[in-house]
């Protein structure tokens, strides 16, 4: 098996061909770079971080409103699935650990994060993976034959591939993960009120029968509930190339199966995930076809909008509808909101759409005109959102100061688990720090935190005292292992330093460093103001400066920077620090 050490995943490469790169190749990691240090462990005291987007305070919600996305910043790939009155959604987590985080609802609008999928190393062997690596869109779905959660996905790690896990409920944790005996990616359940299941998923063409670049094929398999795995012989194509194969459609995946009038509803991504992205229907008399598409497709997309309209929403696509208890039908789907710079730092976002079904085919309400930035509520919901644990919604604020017994559920860890590096101290959260740094495809001592918002300022209280130039602690904007930033203190000698460090392409440059005699509490901070960011600090919590002036946010999109992440923020430490201060 040849390894890489590294692999760039451009945003305008499709999840089908990036599947073919990475399944059997995994990423080479130094396994002692996994061990604690016994350098100085900073500790963190608290963090802070507020939203301040212009469209929120442009836009104020009515009494009977909420605001769409419902998940801000990188939570791609959303699905969905109900039992009785309670809501279940999912996301893709990628190289981040622990794995596919799972929010609850009762309402669609008000939302809980329950916890996470994948939550132990047994399911999820992200250790050596590059970030757009990991975990692929998970599906989540319920089958009332047997009462028992399923969450099937890809992942592009540990020799994993496609597999399920399943529940009885999900507030209990999930099992360990049955391999599944299929490639491709994308996979999906469905389950027939007759008692039989099935998988579909994207795949490539059968050997030599690939047309033009980017044609993929929808398969369909039997599932075998008994032994949790696809019946050997049953697979078939369901969809080859697309809509209209004759127009060269590329990148058909995503694939759901919903049954209504009797009939099979087969629905899928097309045209990659990018600004060509869309939803498309299909139906059929039968789960394993033949299936026809729909005489008016896509059914949601934003493509063919004016590039410059107000309050930009593009790349929509990756849908998964859910029916109310009273008849109603919702879609969860994902889409972007570029920066004033066209920059996407906050990743894939999960929307929302009421869907009219009233008819042959469902009907994306607005789906393909601009979006809005709120939306009305289901009829006698009430807005909760920041509220008694309920996802914060819009421009909020957040702050963390570490002293609850659990950690919240929103923090997350790089390629390993978090309790691998953190510990309660004394007034905050202790960050043990690994030899590697944020350029290792490995695990790395950082707590992160999603940048959810295109203005925003992130601050956080550090008591640190370096060693010597390969100890740093701070701040880290991190989109990828390649495309980073570093704002920490370092040592030189019997000096402390500031540093910031900028790596584009894993090529790594110091913006700027300065001497600064610390405190007993240094504070750094982030602010960004679309595509400009200035990273800040204070000696006294109050009176802020700044290191290194305005710099650019671009790396820390996906559209330069490549794979299927955002932007976020990491309380970072290290004793494999390479950001050495410019001394003269």
């Amino acid at each position: 098996m040849k390894r890489f050490k590294s692999v760039f995943l451009s945003v305008n490469m499709p999840k089908a061909i990036i599947a073919l790169m990475l399944v059997g190749l995994f990423f080479t990691g130094d396994m002692q770079a996994q061990k604690k240090s016994e350098g100085n462990a900073p500790v963190f005291t608290q963090f802070v971080y507020e939203g301040n987007d212009p469209v929120y305070n442009n836009y104020p919600l009515n009494s009977d409103e909420f605001y769409n996305p419902i998940l801000q910043g990188c939570y791609p790939d959303p699905s969905i699935t109900r039992k009785g009155d309670d809501y279940y959604l999912v996301s893709s987590s990628f190289a981040f650990f622990p794995g596919v985080p799972i929010f609850h609802s009762t309402d669609l609008v008000n939302w809980k994060q329950i916890g996470h999928v994948l939550d132990r190393k047994s399911q999820l062997k992200v250790h050596d993976s590059g970030i757009a690596a990991g975990i692929y869109a998970p599906v989540i779905r319920y089958n009332p034959n047997n009462y028992t959660f399923y969450m099937i996905t890809t992942q592009f790690a540990g020799d994993m591939g496609n597999i399920v896990v399943k529940t009885k409920d999900p507030l209990k944790g999930w099992s360990d993960p049955y391999k599944l005996n299929f490639e491709g990616i994308d996979p999906s359940l469905f389950f027939d009120d007759n008692g039989k299941a099935y998988v579909v998923h994207n795949d490539a063409p059968d050997r030599g029968k690939a047309l033009y670049e980017g044609h993929r094929v929808i398969k369909i398999w039997e599932y075998d509930l008994e032994n949790d795995q696809v019946i050997a012989g049953t697979d078939k194509i369901i969809v080859d190339g697309g809509v209209d194969i004759s127009k060269k459609p590329i990148w058909i995946e995503a694939p759901h199966i919903y049954k209504k009038y009797d009939r099979y509803y087969l629905m899928c991504a097309e045209g990659g995930t990018g600004d060509w992205h869309s939803e498309v229907i299909f139906v059929s008399d039968d789960p394993k076809g033949p299936y026809t598409p729909a005489p008016s497709n896509p059914i949601l997309s934003q493509r063919y909008l004016n590039p410059e309209r107000d309050n930009f929403v593009d790349w929509a696509g990756h849908a998964d509808i859910v029916e109310t208890p009273d008849g109603d039908y919702y879609a969860v789907f994902l889409a972007v909101r570029p920066n004033e710079a066209k920059r996407v730092n906050t990743g894939r976002e999960t929307f929302i759409l009421p869907v009219d079904w009233t008819g042959e085919f469902p009907v994306f309400e607005n789906g393909l005109i601009p979006f809005e930035p709120k939306l009305k509520m289901p009829v006698g919901v009430v807005n909760k959102t920041a509220e008694a644990g309920f996802f914060p919604n819009g421009n909020y604020v957040f702050t963390e100061d570490f002293k609850a017994e659990e950690l919240d559920y929103r923090w997350i860890g790089m390629r390993g688990p978090r309790e691998d590096f953190i510990s309660l101290a004394k007034g905050g959260i202790k960050v043990q720090p690994f030899a590697t740094n944020v350029k290792a495809v490995a695990p790395i001592a950082s707590l992160f935190h999603r940048q959810q918002h295109r203005h925003f300022t992130a601050t956080a209280n550090l008591q640190y005292s370096p060693s010597s130039e390969k100890d740093l602690a701070g701040l880290v904007c991190y989109q990828s292992e390649r495309f980073n930033y570093v704002f920490g203190l370092t040592a030189k000698g019997k000096q402390n330093y500031l540093v910031l460090q900028r790596t584009e392409k894993g090529t790594s440059k110091i913006i700027a460093s300065m001497p600064v005699q610390t405190a007993k509490t240094l504070t750094l901070q982030v602010t960004a103001e679309g595509d400009e960011y200035r990273f800040n600090y204070s000696l006294d919590g109050v009176n802020f400066f700044n290191l290194g002036g305005r710099v650019s946010g671009d790396i820390l999109s996906t559209d330069v920077a490549g794979g299927f992440t955002g932007s976020f923020i990491g309380l970072y430490a290290t004793t494999g620090n390479d950001a050495f201060p410019n001394i003269k």
